[in-house]
């Protein structure tokens, strides 16, 4: 992981320190999706997609950034995320433009939906991000988010996750970039569709919904 993200920002002293940082970060003990897992295997998604982007290099820095940190709030971990690559970019000698656009990248995860047409960073980013919906182990990843969210009622997170799977499955495409419509669509809306129709099994027959 070090050797990818100092081909990114360089092995300068503090380039390190942050590159030590961000990984110690990605191991709290209290995650379990959003972990080094889960951050290595957006960065290949975006590796395979970057030929999409206009500036790759932000989309993996972003990357890097886009869950450093993680509480468990929306909004505001990708708030505190966005603010975290502010201030440690610059020390690391990324120039200004950039380390704005890594910014804006990682605060744009916070809702995919905000995506604009034409930004092909973001669009590569989020595609990335949500490459896992589209995987072979959506199962684990569904359990690994609930894991997440153990302090909420089953009630409570059924209700809630339902509603953020509804919002993705009602868009015209759950990807913006043809490669990740191509490799994820298909099987992301039917993993999509089968946890919803567990969710409201569970909400009906009153058993844990996952």
């Amino acid at each position: 992981m070090i050797d990818h993200w100092t081909a990114l920002a360089g092995g300068s002293p503090a380039s390190l320190a942050t590159g030590a940082e961000l990984v110690a970060r990605w191991s709290e003990p209290h995650r379990r999706y959003h972990t080094l897992g889960h951050l290595a295997a957006v960065l290949a998604a975006a590796g395979r997609l970057a030929g999409g982007a206009d500036d790759p290099a932000a989309v993996l820095l972003a990357a890097w950034f886009h869950d450093a940190v993680y509480d468990g709030r929306p909004g505001w971990d990708e708030e505190r995320s966005a603010q975290l690559a502010q201030s440690r970019l610059p020390r690391c000698g990324a120039p200004a433009g950039r380390v704005a656009e890594v910014a804006r990248l990682v605060r744009l995860t916070a809702a995919h939906d905000t995506l604009a047409d034409g930004d092909r960073d973001g669009a590569v980013l989020c595609d990335a991000d949500l490459a896992v919906l589209g995987g072979p182990d959506y199962a684990g990843y569904a359990a690994a988010v609930r894991e997440e969210y153990a302090h909420v009622p089953d009630d409570l997170y059924a209700k809630g996750r339902s509603e953020v799977l509804r919002r993705l499955l009602a868009g015209p495409s759950l990807y913006r970039t043809a490669r990740a419509r191509g490799w994820w669509e298909e099987a992301a809306r039917a993993n999509l569709a089968a946890e919803l129709s567990a969710l409201a099994a569970a909400q009906a027959g009153g058993d844990e919904p996952l």
